[in-house]
């Protein structure tokens, strides 16, 4: 695990763990690669960090709070296992981290999106 994986994930969910009261879109685009790869079940795969903070604000404005359930690191890799609260109810995040040159370069989503838009998601 370095130091610079550990600190740019706690950076990352500090910035989303609230929903719209914590979300800073610039200090997220500070710790994303300007090429950053996303991932995600709705989005499908996305290159860039601007359309990448574009559609991750979307979910910072449905969900009220995310609990971290489960982290793991290892050297520039790292993954979380979290909770988010929607307005309908809970629904289960598990994401997959890359990170080089200092900035996080790849992101893997994985979740319900049905059960996701079923409880208020975007």
């Amino acid at each position: 695990m370095t130091d610079t994986t550990e600190q740019l994930v706690h950076t990352y969910y500090e910035t989303l763990k609230d929903g719209m009261a914590s979300f800073d879109a610039e200090r997220l685009r500070a710790i994303l690669a300007p090429d950053l790869v996303f991932e995600g079940p709705i989005a499908g795969s996305v290159v860039g960090a601007e359309r990448f903070v574009k559609g991750v604000s979307g979910f910072a404005e449905t969900m009220r709070g995310l609990t971290i359930v489960h982290q793991v690191r290892a050297g520039d890799e790292a993954a979380a296992l979290y909770d988010a609260e929607m307005p309908g109810g809970t629904v289960r995040f598990a994401e997959f981290f890359h990170v080089a040159d200092a900035r996080i370069q790849t992101l893997r989503l994985l979740y319900d999106a049905a059960e996701y838009r079923a409880r208020g998601g975007r």
